[in-house]
């Protein structure tokens, strides 16, 4: 969709809510303001949309304005059903079909935060399905003896203290509220007094969006984002884009930022972890024992590996096992120089590094291409490691500390790389060729050693 210039009146009413929304809250930055303004203006096309974006509101504490916030929401959006807290019949039953309200939920954390103890999945997993159109909620009706789909599609913002459930911010517009700073200040509201005058401007809001839905459900915007994070973002860009002025360039500046911001303090799944350290353990190297990577990938400090379990004890090989089967990446029996180990090859992991460990600017030189990964400290083997694969290949000698003494190595030399030397008897091992003894006065080679480690001409 083209933007439109500024004579268009939604960029005035858009510039109109985000002053009214900076009278009573102090929002964490501009384009947080922006998307809260895009989003409360997205409620009023609900039809148009094929995804019914979310908006979190968290805090670290409490009297960080979030309430307040909601408060404003609750007064401009459209058809808003605010609640602390709900039943999933009472918010299936109250969603419909045709004109779903906007769902507000305040004091989210009681009903998903560490103390409701996963007691609210149900309400979780239709705040999950409702964020796209057709992923009704099947039951049973017994009186009417027939099976009865359910809407779950409707747009909501939750409210709380602490993060939300990660498959709810993953789609949502996430605002990070904190408290006021010494000199920040804000007018107090008055549902009584401020809501009428709220309410007026969301009824501009609401004729001038309704009578552009036609076009608003055939936008397809430029997205600078991609996959989840555009589904949830292609209704507030639509809006800017349909507004015009400065509100496409602002839409899209809210949309990298928030995304970003979110992504970046979101935990990231102990598995996902798991092959990025692997990652970084393995180096250039082709190949590990188990023992040799879980020492690896304990000594790092700030890993959760050595004190991982319900005894702190550490990641076991068989926990490891587990975790990595899930990306088909299983341990092998090959032989190393101590003798044969279960271990695990580099090339079993390409696949899944390549998918869920892209490299980031951090890794990646000017050229584009990725850097060696950094390692943990990591203990060196006395000798040459060996490593079978049907046949037997043997890496280079690795000169150090014996295992054992978490002695912080160079990366390249953490596990060397194969060589394609072949030795008699040994089906492709990679060795030196071997040699005899040699004359100690002219350094030629000794047909016959008898002791003197000369030959006879030399002595």
């Amino acid at each position: 969709m083209n933007a439109r210039p500024n004579a268009n009146p939604g960029a005035e009413l858009l510039d109109r809510l985000r002053a009214i929304l900076a009278r009573y809250v102090v929002l964490p930055s501009d384009q947080a303001a922006d998307a809260v303004v895009l989003w409360i203006a997205a409620t009023h096309a609900q039809p148009s949309w094929a995804h019914a974006a979310r908006l979190v509101i968290r805090a670290p504490e409490k009297r960080c304005g979030k309430s307040r916030l909601l408060d404003i929401v609750e007064a401009t959006c459209w058809n808003p059903l605010i609640t602390v807290n709900a039943s999933p019949p009472a918010v299936y039953r109250s969603i419909g079909s045709d004109e779903p309200p906007t769902i507000l939920l305040d004091e989210a954390d009681t009903i998903f935060g560490p103390a409701a103890q996963g007691a609210n999945e149900d309400l979780r997993g239709l705040l999950n399905a409702g964020h796209q159109r057709n992923r009704p909620t099947i039951r049973y009706d017994a009186a009417k003896g027939q099976v009865e789909k359910i809407p779950t599609f409707a747009m909501a913002a939750l409210a709380g203290i602490g993060a939300m459930p990660d498959t709810i911010e993953d789609r949502a517009a996430v605002i990070r509220m904190r408290r006021r700073a010494p000199g920040e200040t804000v007018a107090p509201y008055r549902e009584r007094r401020d809501g009428p005058n709220l309410r007026r401007i969301a009824g501009e809001l609401h004729t001038w969006i309704r009578s552009h839905a036609a076009e608003l459900e055939a936008a397809e915007p430029d997205m600078p984002v991609e996959d989840r994070a555009a589904d949830t973002w292609e209704p507030l860009v639509a809006i800017a884009d349909l507004a015009g002025g400065h509100w496409p360039e602002r839409a899209r500046a809210a949309c990298v930022m928030l995304t970003g911001e979110r992504d970046a303090v979101s935990e990231e799944p102990l598995s996902v972890r798991l092959l990025r350290d692997c990652q970084a353990a393995f180096g250039n190297a082709p190949a590990l024992p188990t023992g040799v990577l879980i020492q690896r990938l304990c000594a790092d400090p700030e890993a959760p590996w050595a004190t991982l379990g319900p005894r702190g004890d550490g990641v076991t090989a068989m926990k490891l096992g587990k975790l990595l089967a899930e990306y088909d990446i299983r341990p092998g029996t090959y032989r190393f120089t101590e003798g044969q180990a279960k271990g695990y090859r580099r090339d079993d992991f390409t696949d899944a590094w390549s998918r869920y460990c892209p490299p980031t600017p951090e890794t990646t030189s000017d050229e584009g291409h990725p850097e060696k990964p950094s390692q943990p400290s990591q203990p060196q083997n006395p000798s040459s490691e060996r490593v079978r694969l049907h046949s037997v290949v043997r890496l280079h000698p690795d000169h150090g500390q014996s295992p054992g003494t978490a002695q912080a190595v160079p990366p390249q030399e953490a596990v060397p790389g194969l060589t394609s030397q072949n030795d008699v008897g040994t089906a492709g091992t990679a060795s030196p060729p071997k040699t005899g003894p040699t004359c100690i006065r002219c350094r030629q080679p000794l047909s016959y050693d008898d002791g003197s480690h000369t030959h006879p001409s030399c002595a």
